[in-house]
């Protein structure tokens, strides 16, 4: 199922605008619709998500929601005008945007197949999830040309529809929500993870490392194009990245979650974060960016283990699907707006604007170190 999903991702995230410029749209058009499309994920992530867990049903709706994206791409292909490509596009980002996190709620909190007598491990799901994104880009490249984008709307509505069929087989939540007395009383249900103090810790934690990619994302590539560097190694440097990610996941991050336990394992991803982007801004060095690109895999892939890693003992499985879109969604508003400010940011000090985005990892030290002590496991509902 993450295979399909984010190959799925991966045949269609970086082809989109262009796809979009096909179709007759102009670049100001393209930028409206993408950012709607955010804001319009933002909107549906927490609301699709609990419903998903008042159901008690996430499978269902997982693959209910593959499949509505899925015929959303189909559509783009037809579509032909700005609102209709607007409508649509909206249409299969309401749809998309759960799917990740209830595909998390699964896997860390409800399927725990065994392997030679141990859990199976949520980072080797994830890394092959990874590994499926870049797969995906790099098949479809092959399939596209610059008048022809046609494959990036089909192959995307075949892989989600793989992805939903592919949910069959997913084992479902190890236990049903609780019957809840009235609608008031079942929202407040889902939304009690936010009492949990070590849930909290999660937000805050994820929020200011994963936000300090923003000034990375944005403008990395521009700052290191600015500095001479070619295309060919600017590649090579962000693909570096990519394989650390896909590396942790399989192999290193599970062993430190093992070794230093979930709060070892943050207080580290903060720290990497730290270093990385300190150097990435003091200098465009291809042997010092080298050095540091790999740490991609513990800013990020390291702390998401810990993160679902702490999740899983503290948050209810009747909430699971709640808990990662709350999750994902203060981390992707916080990223966001730091985008928004880093444009500001860069602008003005140039690359001496990485700086801040080290100064949040240090801020995510104490909470790392407090908030994701090791706790007792939960499981039911809040009474």
């Amino acid at each position: 199922m993450y295979v399909a999903l984010y190959a799925a991702f991966g045949v269609a995230s970086p082809f989109w605008p262009k796809f979009f410029e096909t179709k007759g749209l102009t670049a100001q058009q393209v930028g409206w619709l993408l950012t709607a499309a955010m804001l319009m994920r933002l909107v549906s992530l927490p609301v699709v998500a609990a419903l998903a867990d008042l159901l008690g049903s996430l499978r269902l709706v997982l693959a209910g929601c593959a499949i509505v994206a899925a015929a959303a791409a189909a559509a783009l292909l037809r579509a032909d005008t700005f609102l209709l490509l607007l409508l649509v596009a909206l249409v299969q980002a309401v749809a998309l945007a759960p799917t990740t996190t209830i595909a998390d709620a699964l896997s860390v909190n409800a399927a725990r197949p065994q392997m030679a007598g141990r859990a199976f491990e949520y980072g080797w799901i994830r890394g092959c999830a990874s590994a499926a994104f870049v797969l995906g880009t790099l098949a479809v490249g092959q399939l596209i040309s610059p008048a022809d984008l046609a494959p990036v709307a089909w192959l995307n509505a075949i892989l989600l529809i793989a992805a939903a069929v592919a949910t069959v087989w997913v084992p479902g939540p190890a236990a049903q929500a609780a019957s809840v007395g009235g609608l008031r009383s079942a929202v407040d249900a889902r939304f009690a993870v936010l009492k949990i103090p070590g849930f909290r810790s999660v937000i805050v934690v994820s929020a200011l490392v994963y936000g300090s990619h923003a000034m990375h994302d944005a403008f990395a590539v521009i700052r290191w194009s600015d500095s001479g560097l070619g295309a060919p190694t600017i590649s090579l440097l962000w693909s570096e990245a990519v394989v650390a990610e896909v590396v942790v996941f399989l192999f290193i991050g599970p062993a430190i979650l093992d070794r230093l336990g979930a709060r070892g394992a943050a207080v580290v991803a903060a720290a990497a974060g730290v270093v990385r982007w300190s150097v990435a801004g003091l200098t465009t060095s291809v042997l010092l960016l080298a050095l540091i690109q790999p740490l991609h895999g513990l800013t990020f892939a390291l702390l998401h283990l810990a993160c679902m890693r702490l999740m899983q003992a503290i948050v209810p499985i009747s909430i699971a699907a709640t808990a990662q879109a709350l999750y994902a969604f203060g981390s992707g508003l916080v990223t966001a707006l730091l985008t928004l400010v880093s444009g500001f940011l860069y602008g003005t000090y140039g690359g001496a604007a990485f700086i801040p985005m080290a100064s949040l990892c240090v801020f995510a030290l104490p909470f790392a170190w407090s908030g994701f002590a090791r706790r007792t496991a939960r499981s039911g509902t809040f009474g």
